[in-house]
Order: C-alpha cells, then structure tokens, then sequence
C-alpha cells in the first residue's frame, strides 16, 4: 500500500483521538468524520468500511441487545429505588454508604456494559447525596471506578473485556473460571482505598434520611416477566456457547432486548418508539467508526509495522510481554479512550504473534473460530486487565468517566480533570499492581 494512505490513516487515527480527549468535538462526530475520511480519500472503499463493521458484529449486537433491554425497564423504577435503599441502608453512617455503592454497582456491572449502568445509577446519587448534606463528585468518581473494575468480573461487563474475548475466543464460562477472580481483586483494591481516598465521607454521620425520596416500584407484574427474562439472558450468557448449537452472547442479549420491547409493548408501560428512540445510538456510531478507522490502519500496513517493533523488542519472552502490555496498555488507556486502544491493540498484538512465530497465520483471518495456543493468551489477558482497569486513571479513560461528568455537571458540579487525578491514578496505579501479581502467578508462574 501506498506511504501516503498510511500517513493519511496514521494521521487521521491520532488525531480523532485527540479531538475526544480534548472534547473540541463530540467524540462520535470525530470519529465518523475521521472514517469518512478514510472513505473519500479512497484508503478503502464504503463496502470495505462496513465489512470492517460487520467483523465487529458481536460487540455491537451485545451493547445493543442490552441497552434495549435495560431501557424497556426503566418506567418500573426498579434502579430508582433499588438505589434509595443504598442510603436507607446505610442507617447514617457514611462508611455504609460508599460500601452500599460497591454492593448494588458490582453485581449490576457483572452483566451490563459499565457506562450502561452509570447512566441509569448516576443521576439518583447527586439528589440523595444532597439530602442528606455531602458532596456528591466523590460518590460518582466511586461508582466509575466500581463499574470499569466490577467489568472484569464477566465477558460482558466491559466493552473492553468483551472485545479481547472475542479476539481470542474464549467462552463466557471459561472466562468465569479463568478471569474473574482478578475482577474480584480489582473491586477489593477499590474497597481498600475507601478509609484512605474517600476519608471524610468515610467518616461522616449522616443526618436528615428521613427527607429522602422514596420512589415506588411501578408494573409490579411487567417487572416479575422482566425479571425472568433477564435470568434466561444470564443462563444462556453462561451456558449458549456450549450448546449442540452455540448461542453467542451479542445472540442472548439481541434476544433479550426483543423480548423486552415485546413485554414492554403488549403491557402498555411504554412504546417501542420511545424505547428505541433512548437508545445510545451515538455510541454505537461512535464504536462502528472506530471499527473503520483501525480497518484503515491494518489495511495500510501500520499495525503490521508497528507488530514488527514489537517482536524485536519483546521477542518471544510471554512473560516479559505480558507486563509490558499490562502496564503500558494501562497508561495509555488512561489517555486515549480503551475502547479504540482494544480495537487497535488486538490486531496488533496478533500479528506479532504470528511474526515472531508464537501463532499460525490462520489467526489472523477475521473468522478464525480456532484455539490460540495457551501460551499466548497471558499476553492478551494482560491487555485486558491493562485496558479495562488504565481507564480509572483519568477522566477520559473510559465512556463510564465521561458519562459521570456530564451527570455533575447537570447538577451544578463539574468534576474537573485534576479532582479526577487525584482519585484516579493511585487507584489505578494499584490495581494495575495487583493485576500483574494475578496474571503473573495465575498463567505465567
């Protein structure tokens, strides 16, 4: 391929990347103007862009499936008040409370996209915080860290996670047996700091609970169907792909999310017009961009370049390689939004293997079904771990970081870049330490 179309791609990349990490233009405007670009300029054709998005089909049917399905429930007010038990709970003590968070965001986490659950969850904590006299941005910043680390805990709770996973094909109870303890690892080390980062609400006795909302479950029978729908969507996340025909997750949670519209519509609690009029369709924009852009970058040769570099500078040392990518994975993660950086590191990652002889060539095929040899797949776990749990460093590293934001912002509060800082990087500096203990004496040791 010509050097300018890998100029022009490499250039086009980067600099969408800073114009969300500087906001100077709404991230999924950036992105699809810089895919576009790769489009009219001829780099690829527009039947070759979307058959890039096609080979993400997995990722983006998951986060639709369930943002359909969570949205179908929100008129039951199920989160509303699940939340207002949070404080009720807490019986005055501000400890209670920021482990009340940890309680309701990690399960909730486990098995829904984290910035999902921080759009529905956030917007009730700065109202509650403010009954009851504290300062709302630590909770928010609190409950961002729980929901990008409690996305570990599954193949689908991170967009991050579930895009790695993919890539190599590892199934969602494969992934409960050999990943997910570190997802418990990430939560405790967050759980650790609470005495220390969050010391004055730690210590706070809170007053006046009896002025809190207490909102009321509506559809009490809608939700008891919602509610084993949502059970048949967890069962056949676990168990889909190892039946006589296999059911992906992205499959599961597209069922899910029909089966609510039709509970939500045949109920009359609200309209399929309205529900999928509140779909996040400008993520889903935003993650198809991307998709093309890292197309632009493989198709001109730069990502097998840049697995070149790597191969001469780790050579076929798994262990060393996987650290490497933990940590500085983790660093840019904290930078550049993880979702792109997943995207663009997979590929990446593979054909470095292949160079340095470590995998057959057949891995690189987009619809390589196969098994990777076992002994590669610490250095894509690192990556995982790196990617998912860098995000909690700055205020930009994830989509949850960003979501949270505009939720303070909406109530009077901005969260700062610097007050995220302050939070982010120690907890993030930990995690990733722990991280690295787990990976290095649970798959390399």
């Amino acid at each position: 391929m010509e050097n300018w179309q890998a100029i022009l791609s490499v250039v086009t990349f980067i600099g969408v990347i800073i114009l969300v990490m500087t906001e100077w233009v709404h991230l999924t405007i950036a992105a699809l103007l810089g895919a576009l670009l790769l489009v009219f300029s001829n780099i690829m054709t527009l039947e070759q862009a979307v058959g890039y998005i096609g080979n993400s089909h997995g990722t983006l049917g998951l986060f639709f499936g369930v943002m359909v399905l969570v949205r179908a429930f929100e008129p039951t007010k199920i989160f509303e008040y699940l939340a207002t038990q949070i404080v009720l709970l807490a019986k005055g003590e501000g400890k209670r409370l920021l482990l009340g968070i940890v309680a309701i965001v990690t399960p909730i986490c486990a098995v829904l996209p984290n910035a999902t659950t921080v759009m529905l969850l956030a917007p009730l904590i700065p109202p509650m915080a403010q009954e009851v006299g504290i300062n709302f941005v630590p909770l928010l910043i609190l409950m961002v860290f729980i929901a990008n680390s409690a996305g570990l805990l599954t193949l689908v709770g991170d967009p991050a996670t579930f895009i790695v996973g993919d890539a190599v094909n590892i199934s969602f109870t494969d992934y409960l047996l050999k990943l997910s303890l570190g997802g418990v690892i990430a939560v405790a080390t967050v759980i650790a700091t609470l005495p220390f980062l969050f010391r004055k609400i730690w210590n706070t006795k809170l007053d006046n609970l009896e002025e809190l909302p207490h909102p009321q479950i509506n559809h009490p029978r809608a939700l008891t169907v919602g509610a084993i729908i949502v059970i048949f969507v967890l069962v056949f996340f676990v168990i889909g792909e190892s039946l006589p025909v296999p059911i992906s997750p992205a499959a599961v949670a597209l069922l899910g999310g029909a089966l609510a519209l039709l509970l939500s519509h045949h109920s009359k609690i609200d309209s399929v017009n309205n529900i999928l009029r509140d779909v996040d369709w400008s993520t889903l924009i935003f993650f198809m961009s991307i998709f093309v852009l890292i197309g632009g970058l493989e198709k001109t040769g730069v990502i097998n370049g840049l697995s070149g570099v790597l191969a001469a500078i780790l050579g076929k040392n798994i262990i060393l390689g996987s650290l490497v990518l933990l940590f500085v994975v983790g660093i840019l993660s904290s930078l550049v939004p993880n979702i792109p950086l997943v995207v663009a590191m997979v590929p990446l990652l593979k054909q470095y293997l292949v160079t340095v002889g470590l995998a057959p060539p057949e891995v690189l095929a987009q619809d390589f079904q196969g098994q990777f040899p076992p002994e590669v797949l610490p250095l894509f776990y690192a990556m995982m771990f790196g990617a998912t749990l860098g995000g909690n460093g700055t205020l930009v590293g994830a989509s949850s970081n960003i979501v949270a934001a505009g939720i303070s912002e909406q109530h009077g509060k901005r969260i700062s870049f610097k007050t995220f800082l302050h939070y982010g990087i120690p907890v993030m500096l930990l995690q990733l330490v722990t991280s690295a203990f787990y990976v290095l004496f649970r798959f390399l040791l």
